[in-house]
């Protein structure tokens, strides 16, 4: 084994990394006719979450609300993009120390994705409306439907700047 995975097998008591995994146990067979899908919970939310987002995303003097991750290349884009055109933002950094207790960010997810039924970040909304991730935000913003809906809910953008939004994507995503 490599240092690395060394140190990442100490990291992991009672983990063996040097043996093969155990089998699974046997499945009885059961006609195809009878075979349900499985029965995956949610994760448990606390009511309190799912008020949290509900009052974030109702909130008329904050319409535009990202929720994002601090490590995120594509959040970062969105970043730029409300910063190169002065559009106030409220961002909620689901990884950040403020919603680490508890789970508090994963709970935020579970309630993001029972809402829009996508699991990714970004997730962007204006106006309570989920208009989808980094893709979507900047083609909106490409073809002028971004500041539209921004205007409709009093958000102010500078229509002077002349930039393409995909240009603000990661690097690695950038023709040669």
């Amino acid at each position: 084994m490599s240092e690395e995975e060394l140190a990442i097998s100490r990291s992991t008591p009672g983990c063996r990394f040097d043996a093969p995994a155990s089998p699974a146990p046997p499945v009885a067979a059961t006609p195809a006719a009878d075979v349900a899908a499985p029965d995956v919970a949610a994760p448990a939310v606390a009511a309190d979450v799912e008020a949290f987002v509900a009052q974030l995303l109702g909130d008329r003097e904050q319409p535009l609300v990202l929720f994002a991750l601090e490590w995120c290349e594509f959040c970062w884009s969105l970043r730029k993009l409300f910063a190169q055109c002065g559009i106030p933002y409220r961002s909620v950094d689901l990884d950040s120390t403020a919603y680490q207790r508890d789970d508090r960010g994963g709970q935020i997810r579970a309630v993001l994705a029972a809402r829009t039924g996508s699991r990714t970040i970004p997730q962007v909304f204006v106006g309570g409306e989920y208009i989808g991730g980094a893709m979507e935000t900047l083609d909106m913003y490409k073809d002028g439907r971004l500041q539209r809906l921004l205007a409709a809910h009093g958000v102010a953008c500078d229509e002077s700047v002349r930039i393409d939004p995909h240009a603000l994507l990661p690097g690695w995503l950038q023709p040669r």
